[in-house]
């Protein structure tokens, strides 16, 4: 059966394709999205669905404008491939930590948690809190996918532009109230070094803890610029002064682009995801502290990421009515895939390193 709140099971989602929450309007008579996220419970109740109900299912989740999330008490999903894939993300049961455990088959659609039933009403209910965000944020993660990388950035960029105009993002910030304009920087905001063919590149903002805004963006833009130029240049290390790698974008710059197409143009001509991705096999990160938005959207197009012990990374745009803006949608999912980082931006909580390396978010961890 179909209720309120999602899917009760696989041969229901694939028996009810008139009048059931999968099918029923998106948007309600104001335009406003209607049950934006939809819980499918993966464990049936009764007898195990047949081939003609899986396919079924597999059919309606790949047309559905919602974003499903599968779930069972079970570590192992009991359904085929073909549904986890065409499902957004799907919980299963940890066999331990849930902040530490990774699935039991290491399927990058799934997530373990403690209890996959409590997980999955927190991600609707967050959904829910933001919903154009949070299905803008589904389009761009299934779109990006099918493109290049310079495309799927162009395509994040328009989306996180349509969603600082939209209400959620307004709401937010009438929520935060007015704030000063961050000082200007004292010194370099980001500190090139090159020795032969190594150039050594550290954010260099600790009194902002290296917040990405427009002064810490273009020095960062123009630091990559020599690697990405010169091909004497071997290896570039990314890294970051102070008591984290990045807290993300500088909170008191959100709100002051007053011309969105614009602000699209300088994300991805003056940005520094497009560089990086350039860089290819040449680039390291090496993270540490509280990595937040694109503390951790940046370096996941590195090639190596290094985290020192105790470092933590966290997606919490989708709370601003926003989603990731700094490559998020692109880099991250070509890590720990599409379903991991919906998960990442939908739960909004932090990360631990010891999980973001079971995932493949990092490589090692290390001092």
């Amino acid at each position: 059966m179909v209720d309120q709140r999602g899917v009760r099971d696989h041969s229901a989602l694939a028996h009810r394709t008139r009048g059931g929450a999968a099918d029923a309007d998106l948007l309600d008579a104001r335009a406003m999205p209607s049950r934006p996220l939809l819980v499918v419970d993966l464990d049936p109740a009764t007898a195990a669905p047949t081939a003609a109900d899986l396919e079924q299912a597999v059919r309606r989740a790949r047309a559905s404008d919602r974003l499903l999330v599968g779930r069972t008490r079970r570590q192992v999903p009991p359904c085929p491939e073909t549904l986890l894939n065409a499902l957004d993300l799907t919980l299963v049961r940890a066999p331990g930590d849930r902040l530490c455990a990774t699935d039991a088959a290491g399927r990058p659609a799934t997530v373990a948690v403690t209890d996959p039933a409590a997980e999955a009403e927190f991600l609707r209910a967050r959904a829910a809190e933001q919903p154009q965000a949070a299905l803008v944020l589904r389009q761009a993660l299934v779109t990006a996918g099918r493109l290049p990388v310079p495309q799927a950035l162009d395509l994040e960029s328009l989306a996180y532009s349509t969603l600082l105009g939209g209400a959620g993002f307004a709401g937010w910030l009438a929520a935060r109230g007015p704030r000063p304009a961050p000082p200007r920087a004292t010194g370099d905001p980001v500190l090139a070094y090159r020795e032969g063919g190594l150039l050594r590149i550290t954010l260099n903002r600790p009194e902002r803890r290296n917040a990405h805004g427009a002064e810490l963006r273009d020095a960062l833009a123009a630091a990559l610029d020599i690697a990405v130029w010169d091909e004497t240049v071997r290896e570039v290390v990314l890294d970051g002064n102070g008591p984290c790698f990045s807290s993300g974008g500088d909170l008191d710059e959100f709100g002051a682009a007053g011309d969105l197409p614009t602000a699209h143009l300088i994300r991805t001509r003056a940005g520094a995801a497009p560089r990086l991705h350039a860089l290819g096999g040449r680039l390291t990160a090496r993270i540490h502290g509280t990595c937040v938005g694109a503390g951790v959207e940046l370096p996941a197009f590195a090639t190596r990421v290094l985290a020192a012990p105790g470092t933590t990374v966290r997606l919490p745009e989708l709370s601003m009515g926003l989603i990731p803006g700094a490559g998020g949608t692109v880099g991250i999912p070509h890590r720990i895939g599409r379903g991991r980082t919906l998960y990442l931006a939908l739960d909004g909580r932090p990360v631990p390193a010891e999980r973001a390396l079971a995932w493949g978010l990092v490589d090692r961890i290390e001092e």
